[in-house]
């Protein structure tokens, strides 16, 4: 951890996305980036898929989160109470570390505070509400930074971003920008062939696509 929480001391939000923070509007709101431990597999992170009958974000995978609300003093709270209303998570079992820069998704608008924090002491999670969360999983670092794992997305509209592609979730958009740039900080990423793309599949699609198939020619990429 040591390196990844000093390299966040000086991040900022360019480091994460390339798209601008207003400096003023959007739904201020918070999500939890939750590392733990398992024996067996090693350092993990938190990971839940939203179900596929939301309005917006539906059946994506994501940090557990969401918008702040006026009772709650700041955004580590925010991201501690969402996480207890979306998978039963105790907030006494984990160890906030670190607030990153707030990060902008234009397709909600929220302008969103990612909580770094350590679990440590786990316990079992599920989803509390199943027309919101599909499914929980703990991702093994060690999985996710697998170059067979890495995987680029392109989205109907022409977007193209890095995902992870690990047991049988495909993890992609503001989420795996994030633990891009987390794994990249923190000196656990390994070298992967960026040319690797697939188109995001539909809703609800599983398994997730192999990050080995569909080779593009770069000048194709923006």
């Amino acid at each position: 951890m040591g390196p990844l929480l000093a390299r966040l001391g000086t991040a900022r939000a360019e480091d994460f996305t390339r798209l601008a923070t207003p400096e003023s509007g959007g739904r201020e709101s918070a999500v939890l980036v939750l590392l733990g431990e398992q024996p067996g597999t090693g350092p993990d992170v938190l990971i839940l898929q939203r179900a596929a009958t939301l309005r917006q974000h539906a059946g994506q995978p994501a940090f557990p989160g969401g918008a702040a609300d006026p009772e709650d003093a700041d955004a580590p709270a925010t991201a501690l109470r969402e996480a207890n209303e979306e998978v039963g998570l105790d907030a006494s079992s984990v160890t906030v570390l670190a607030e990153l820069p707030k990060l902008w998704i234009p397709v909600s608008d929220f302008v969103v505070t990612p909580v770094l924090a350590w679990w440590h002491a786990p316990h079992p999670v599920h989803p509390c509400e199943p027309a919101e969360v599909a499914h929980v999983a703990r991702l093994p670092i060690a999985e996710l930074v697998d170059p067979a794992n890495r995987v680029r997305v392109r989205h109907p509209s022409g977007w193209i971003g890095p995902a992870f592609s690990v047991r049988g979730m495909l993890v992609w958009g503001f989420t795996a920008g994030v633990l891009d740039a987390l794994l990249e900080m923190g000196g656990w990423a390994r070298p992967w062939s960026p040319g690797r793309l697939v188109d995001l599949p539909p809703v609800g699609a599983t398994p997730a696509p192999s990050a080995g198939t569909d080779e593009v020619d770069e000048t194709r990429v923006h």
